[in-house]
């Protein structure tokens, strides 16, 4: 795939400025995150494992052009190439905003304002990245929008490492999984399953649905 095609893809809604990932609303306004190092994550992961850009590129079937933008804070990848490089690394799309551990670290908090998490938005969700600062979580908090109206609207099946918690916050999500019947879920209602199971979510209610999802990190 040649880099113009690589680059033509990104998501007209996201915007690279350094290292913060901007979400354009549809009021025109721009929200920016807490600064969250995506590309310096990216490039300890795969020297970790001791590849060279050319291997990691052709792990993740991205060309090696856009692997080293992604490093270097030069674009912001699409929910589509976050998961190649997911793949390509062996790791949940989660784990790529996992900073990677350290010495362990006792009596730790974080408070995240309403508001003032790490904005992350996909075709079908928009995801609110919780608790950004802190490290070695074993668990992935996240609020979402459920954009998706039909299941169609998906890529094939979501699934990834660990289990996950689904909670309603508002409104009205049908619960999509592999193995069990479709379950219509509204505010208050909770699930709980294994996240390599297949599954997707999408909203009934006339406004998008809010959910928490709570991810293990293996």
């Amino acid at each position: 795939m040649s880099d113009d095609t690589e680059n033509n893809s990104a998501e007209p809604s996201e915007k690279v400025n350094g290292n913060l990932i901007q979400i354009a609303r549809e009021s025109g306004a721009e929200e920016a995150g807490e600064p969250l190092n995506l590309g310096r994550r990216v490039r300890e992961l795969r020297k970790a494992r001791g590849w060279t850009l050319e291997q990691a590129a052709g792990q993740a079937g991205l060309a090696r052009s856009t692997l080293s933008k992604i490093e270097n804070g030069q674009m912001s990848p699409t929910y589509e190439a976050l998961k190649k490089l997911a793949v390509g690394l062996e790791i949940s799309v989660p784990q790529l905003f996992t900073p990677p551990q350290r010495d362990q670290i006792n009596g730790r908090m974080d408070v995240t304002r309403a508001a003032k998490g790490t904005p992350y938005a996909t075709a079908t969700y928009e995801h609110t990245l919780l608790a950004g600062s802190l490290r070695q979580k074993r668990m992935m908090p996240y609020t979402a929008r459920i954009r998706a109206r039909s299941v169609e609207e998906f890529d094939g099946w979501v699934r990834h490492d660990g289990e996950e918690v689904l909670y309603v916050l508002t409104g009205v999500i049908r619960l999509y999984t592999e193995f069990y019947e479709p379950v219509e879920m509204r505010r208050g209602d909770s699930a709980y399953y294994d996240a390599a199971m297949g599954h997707n979510v999408i909203s009934l209610s006339a406004e998008d649905a809010t959910i928490l999802w709570v991810t293990s990190v293996n």
